[in-house]
């Protein structure tokens, strides 16, 4: 596949989620943990909201206002830490920081989140790619 084609899939893919994201939907006032976060730089806001029982992650889901990556970044996630257990989320959040500081790795965990190491070109992109993961690893402290 050419780079060009490969772009395309990436654009294409990252449009796809920012159009209609999975797990989005305004706060339910039931959350057992939840957490505004703000990018500055382009002025991404994201609430995200987690039901934990057991270890695991019942319900994710998340609202607000973003660009497309920041909005698609957030989707991947939700559908890959549904019913994982808090540890196994701390590795990929470990991991998909990793991934987008540019360092090497495998990264086959994230599943269709490894789109994002595009983002590594871009660095002001790095944010938005990123938000919803920040979220996502206060809640795990905050929970603790």
């Amino acid at each position: 596949m050419s780079l060009h084609n490969l772009d395309n899939l990436y654009r294409q893919t990252i449009m796809e989620y920012a159009q209609h994201p999975h797990n989005y939907k305004p706060m339910l006032g039931t959350e057992s943990y939840h957490v505004r976060k703000y990018n500055p730089t382009c002025g991404d806001i994201i609430d995200l909201a987690v039901n934990i029982d057991d270890d695991k992650v019942t319900d994710i889901y998340f609202y607000g206002d973003g660009c497309a990556i920041s909005k698609a970044s957030a989707s991947m996630m939700t559908d890959l830490v549904s019913g994982k257990s808090k540890s196994q989320i701390s590795q990929l959040v470990d991991q998909f920081s990793k991934m987008t500081r540019g360092e090497g790795g495998d990264f086959k965990s994230l599943g269709e989140a490894q789109i994002l190491s595009g983002v590594t070109k871009f660095p002001t992109r790095v944010k938005c790619a990123t938000l919803a993961w920040h979220a996502l690893d206060e809640l795990l402290v905050i929970e603790k």
